[in-house]
């Protein structure tokens, strides 16, 4: 079985305070967009065996950062899934990453979330998406999310997900530059001076619903982002640079560096991916757009 693991990015992302267990409360508005990893399962053997390799520019990806071992999320959601299910059969994956790794786009949750869903249909396990979901929160905040993927409210720490209406169709440009982020780090340096702007996120529900892109654009927000951007500036540069070439709004992903461009017209959007790849700021950029993934079938 091969299955499309998407990467999100999010519109909005507000931080609403700390927990005792060390999560935070947020709020988010999270989208699905087409750029995806290659997850294959094949039954047989014993145990778990993952292979990982690097498409695109591998050349981007530093040494060790993707695990092949028991540390990925993909083998952690084997594992799980295994042990929860109490399958004996082992399974063979092969990872292919196009996404960035550690760059605020849930390149290893949705890996975790693509095993989750391939080995309910390659076992028959016939588990719901709220059981894969509860299930997936025991591997990462944001593995639930990548679960369902399209356009969604998360709440809690990630896990309380609300399905709204598919985000209006844009053009996307992606820009990861060679720096990676410690998720961790960000949090523990967020603090309430971080970020003059918060995101309107019931405003930007709101504009979804009404299939508006401007009201979109208005609310977006992402109180993590000066935390990242103080410590590597060049997110504050390919923001200004996306900007001035024509995106309507810029803003980074998650706890970052990712930087993504939301462009109305696709020869503005080609145009900047020219001259932002000339800047060298960035090592990985992708032209893209929003996504709803389709579920696989048995």
């Amino acid at each position: 079985m091969e299955i499309k693991a998407y990467a999100k990015i999010n519109l909005g992302l507000d931080v609403l305070g700390s927990r005792p267990d060390g999560y935070h409360e947020v709020r988010m508005i999270m989208q699905t967009v087409d750029l995806y990893d290659t997850v294959s399962l094949e039954r047989g053997g014993e145990g778990i065996a993952l292979t990982v390799s690097f498409l695109g520019e591998a050349d981007s990806y530093p040494a060790g950062i993707v695990p092949d071992n028991e540390e990925n999320l993909a083998y952690k959601a084997a594992k799980l899934i295994k042990e929860t299910c109490e399958i004996k059969e082992g399974v063979r994956i092969r990872l292919q990453k196009r996404i960035p790794a550690a760059a605020g786009m849930a390149g290893g949750s949705t890996d975790a979330a693509a095993v989750l869903r391939g080995m309910n249909l390659l076992f028959g396990l016939k588990l719901s998406d709220k059981e894969l979901e509860r299930l997936g929160v025991r591997l990462g905040a944001d593995v639930p999310y990548c679960v369902r993927g399209g356009t969604v409210l998360a709440e809690g720490i990630g896990e309380k997900l609300t399905g709204l209406r598919d985000a209006p169709d844009c053009v996307l440009l992606i820009a990861k530059p060679e720096v990676s982020v410690s998720t961790a780090y960000v949090y523990t340096h967020l603090g309430e001076d971080t970020e003059e702007y918060r995101p309107d996120i019931d405003g930007m529900r709101k504009a979804i619903e009404e299939g508006s892109l401007d009201g979109i654009l208005r609310c977006m927000g992402n109180v993590l982002q000066s935390v990242t951007e103080k410590e590597y500036p060049v997110i504050g540069r390919i923001k200004t640079l996306l900007e001035e070439a024509g995106a309507e709004k810029a803003m980074m992903s998650g706890s970052g560096p990712t930087v993504f461009g939301i462009f109305t017209e696709k020869e503005k959007a080609e145009k900047a991916y020219r001259t932002l790849r000339e800047s060298g700021e960035a090592s990985q950029i992708f032209l893209t757009g929003f996504i709803r993934p389709k579920k696989e079938e048995g």
